[in-house]
């Protein structure tokens, strides 16, 4: 699969999820339903993926967890706020900087029409 065909699989299934439940839920919400929407489709993903951070030759476990995981291709992180601000950006850009990971979707769930909550991002 390419990164374009799973990028659309995850775009199509957020929106689903957008349309049945509309913005103004917890992010936590969002991505328990994500996750099962993607299952249902039979796309493969990790949730709550622990991120470990290198520092001089050594892997710290600082708490970071990534919202969803497609190894070796993808990372979407997931946000239910007012408005998606460059710190989100540089979050998910560290994300993939760390995981040498090439693409991800940033999804603010929090907008009346999803489509105007989506980033993607390219390292």
């Amino acid at each position: 699969m390419t990164i374009n065909e799973l990028t659309g699989l995850v775009i199509g299934a957020a929106i689903e999820v957008h349309k049945a439940l509309g913005p103004g839920l917890l992010e936590s919400a969002y991505e328990k339903c994500l996750s099962i929407e993607l299952n249902e489709r039979n796309v493969a993903h990790e949730r709550q993926k622990e991120l470990l951070v290198e520092y001089k030759g050594r892997k710290l476990d600082c708490g970071y967890r990534l919202d969803l995981m497609f190894p070796g291709k993808l990372i979407v992180e997931l946000k239910a706020c007012e408005s998606l601000m460059p710190i989100h950006e540089a979050q998910l850009m560290t994300y993939l900087k760390l995981t040498k990971i090439q693409t991800g979707l940033l999804i603010n769930f929090n907008v009346p029409v999803l489509k105007d909550g989506i980033k993607r991002i390219k390292m």
